[in-house]
């Protein structure tokens, strides 16, 4: 499995990416009972560079400043899902897996189903032990994110070694092959779940 720091990492520069501080994807977003259009949304300059500062602060590990700086950054601006969820995975990697999750259910408030607040959220139901909400919070974000590959991963992941269950594994490391056929690790996995499933 892939180390925390790097799944951390590449997930920081996923959502600085994909999202750019308004969650590019195109969906809209309710807000304070309101629909609003992510293309719509427009932060100010400050914001924009606080945020910046943050994953600077977050790539480095230093999380307590990150989370300081997040904090403020999400006080000012509420509308966009990218803020929370990398406070998030600040107070993740601080081992605050209450504060965690109060950040990323409040990502998935503004964007429901965002893919990397709903995989986020189900990795630490997982660690939690909450393999039920993880499942179905996976099944769920697939749903609306069929192109979204570490959710396939994470849930295959959740089936092989938390649910006993090696077709759903096989099923989803499938998937996630499909979309990811460069990775080294998954298909030695698969061929060991298609050993025990014979």
């Amino acid at each position: 499995m892939e180390s925390v720091p790097s799944i951390l990492n590449r997930l920081v520069s996923l959502v600085l990416l994909a999202t750019v501080l308004a969650a590019c994807s195109g969906a809209p977003q309710k807000t304070g009972g309101r629909i609003v259009d992510p293309s719509s949304v427009r932060v100010s300059g400050s914001v924009e560079r606080d945020f910046d500062r943050a994953l600077e602060l977050l790539r480095g590990e230093r999380y307590p400043e990150a989370i300081g700086l997040l904090q403020e950054v999400v006080q000012r601006e509420q509308r966009l899902p990218a803020p929370y969820i990398n406070l998030g995975m600040a107070y993740y990697k601080s081992g605050d897996e209450k504060h965690a999750e109060e950040n990323l259910l409040r990502a998935l408030e503004v964007f429901p189903n965002h893919p990397v607040a709903a995989n986020e959220l189900a990795v630490l139901y997982r660690r939690q032990g909450r393999f039920d909400e993880a499942r179905e919070l996976f099944i769920s974000a697939q749903r609306q994110n069929p192109q979204y590959a570490p959710l396939m991963k994470n849930f295959g992941i959740l089936c092989d070694l938390y649910l006993q269950d090696p077709q759903c594994a096989l099923a989803q490391f499938e998937r996630y092959l499909q979309l990811q056929p460069g990775d080294e690790e998954v298909p030695i996995w698969v061929a060991g779940l298609k050993r025990r499933i014979q």
